[in-house]
């Protein structure tokens, strides 16, 4: 069973400046360099590799705002890392709140991603025009 009472969430480094950090940290938040993609992966994974019960939460898209295509972090963190992903999607209407089984991630990317916005694309936000729907004719 997923233990959620310890998860944390990933944050770029400049938001956990005072007076904010004590705050951040004390919720679950870690800071993350954002120069390059290759290295905030790394910092992750190493992260997970030096802590035995580790679960972070975070958004697909790596950011609040509507994107053209998801962000891959998230994935090639846990394919790297060997750890699961497990999915939550929030519908706004119906008021209810899906989670997925774990799933690692496979050799087929694509077909990952594809997996990945099928399952939020059957949850509508607030502003359904800022959903997953216009990413399922995309590769990821």
């Amino acid at each position: 069973m997923l233990n959620i009472s310890n998860a944390h969430f990933l944050g770029k480094e400049s938001l956990f400046k005072p007076p904010f950090r004590k705050m951040f940290v004390k919720m679950g938040g870690i800071p993350v360099k954002r120069d390059t993609s290759n290295n905030m992966v790394k910092q992750v994974v190493d992260l997970f590799n030096q802590t035995d019960n580790l679960v972070i939460a975070l958004s697909p898209e790596g950011t609040r705002k509507k994107t053209e295509r998801l962000r891959t972090g998230f994935y090639h963190i846990a394919s790297e890392a060997k750890v699961p992903i497990v999915m939550a999607a929030m519908d706004y209407n119906e008021k209810k709140l899906t989670v997925s089984n774990p799933f690692f991630t496979t050799e087929d990317e694509i077909k990952d991603f594809r997996f990945i916005i099928d399952f939020f694309s059957k949850a509508e936000g607030k502003f359904p025009k800022n959903g997953f729907a216009h990413l399922k004719k995309s590769p990821f």
